[in-house]
């Protein structure tokens, strides 16, 4: 069965990121897809050091949760990440999540798995396509198929808004988006696989 891997970047646990992307999580389900749910608010992670052990071993010199995260990556199918806007960018947990994935990049370990955006703003124009477009561009360095939510909308992916915790839970168009990505991630994998 085709597994679909989750991951919300936000520090705020139960928050307006979890509500979208488990939101897409469930059409995946819908779909036939297995999934799982990764939310980096739980997760021990540190930053990058630079160290280049990773060149040499394929494998990162940091113990902490990350080296987890990234063997359920490499056995997924595919993958939805969500992040809430941080001054027009991702959160630092999932930016560090990024960072430390470096030895997957080595053999391309997430060559052509099939990815998908989730982000959420303040305001309708929160920032959220700028910090999908850094999602993008992390699976594209990784050469993972990155799909939208789809016509007839075909925007980034899920763009949510909400401030105050769980408010994304009322936003229709955030609702709508997240679920159309998850639909077409879980169908796409569901074809290539």
């Amino acid at each position: 069965m085709v597994k679909i891997i989750g991951i919300v970047g936000s520090p705020r646990k139960g928050g307006n990121t979890t509500i979208l992307v488990k939101e897409a999580l469930k059409a995946a389900e819908n779909a036939g897809a297995d999934t799982e749910l990764i939310n980096l608010g739980n997760a021990e992670i540190e930053p990058c050091i630079a160290c280049d052990i990773c060149k040499s071993t394929g494998e990162c010199a940091i113990y902490d949760d990350v080296p987890s995260i990234l063997t359920k990556l490499i056995e997924s199918q595919g993958m939805i990440i969500g992040s809430p806007v941080y001054f027009g960018n991702v959160t630092a947990q999932l930016k560090m999540l990024m960072d430390r994935s470096r030895p997957l990049r080595m053999d391309f370990k997430l060559k052509n798995k099939v990815g998908g955006a989730i982000s959420v703003g303040g305001s309708r124009n929160g920032g959220q396509e700028t910090t999908i477009s850094a999602i993008h561009e992390f699976m594209l360095i990784h050469d993972v198929i990155i799909v939208g939510d789809g016509a007839p909308l075909a925007h980034y992916g899920g763009t949510g808004v909400g401030g105050a915790k769980e408010e994304a839970g009322s936003d229709e168009v955030g609702l709508e988006t997240s679920k159309n990505l998850g639909g077409r991630v879980a169908e796409l994998a569901i074809k290539l696989n």
